[in-house]
């Protein structure tokens, strides 16, 4: 399982010959809440976006992303449904639970890299809070309804 803030940064290297293709700047995540791919960018002069799927992704260390070729690097053409940090950001919406009640801002997602499945979102109630209580790690049981203003989860009661 990893975080966002982990991922982010990493670079990115093809496992045949060891060259960087780029850096990870963000996630692609669709409207069920599914990471469906990386975003990410490149040292060149227009600095455009990339894309790799999730499924192209050979593994995820500690230093770096491991793809098996370059020309999984496709050109961002339309935005993903959903980034934590770009457009359609998932960092600073509403957390509710199914049963209506308030779980904080989101900070962070954790997924499992295999799969892309979000199990987690890493919430705030502010900075005051966090440092009283800490933050708060919603895990989810189901895909969650991502829509405009809020993500609404059916929280795993542990």
């Amino acid at each position: 399982m990893r975080t966002y803030s982990l991922v982010k940064g990493l670079p990115v290297f093809d496992l045949r010959n060891g060259s960087k293709l780029g850096e990870v700047c963000d996630l692609c995540i669709s409207s069920n809440g599914k990471v469906e791919g990386l975003l990410l960018k490149k040292k060149t002069l227009f600095h455009k976006m990339n894309r790799i799927e999730i499924e192209n992704v050979v593994s995820f260390g500690t230093d770096g992303v491991m793809v098996s070729q370059p020309q999984v690097l496709e050109p961002l053409v339309e935005p993903p449904d959903f980034t934590i940090e770009h457009q359609h950001k998932l960092t600073g919406k509403m957390v509710m639970s199914a049963e209506g009640e308030k779980l904080g801002l989101v900070e962070d997602v954790y997924f499992l890299e295999e799969l892309g499945t979000i199990v987690g979102y890493e919430c705030t109630d502010g900075f005051f809070s966090d440092i009283k209580e800490g933050k708060r790690v919603v895990k989810t049981v189901q895909p969650p309804a991502i829509g405009k203003d809020t993500i609404i989860v059916n929280v795993d009661h542990e």
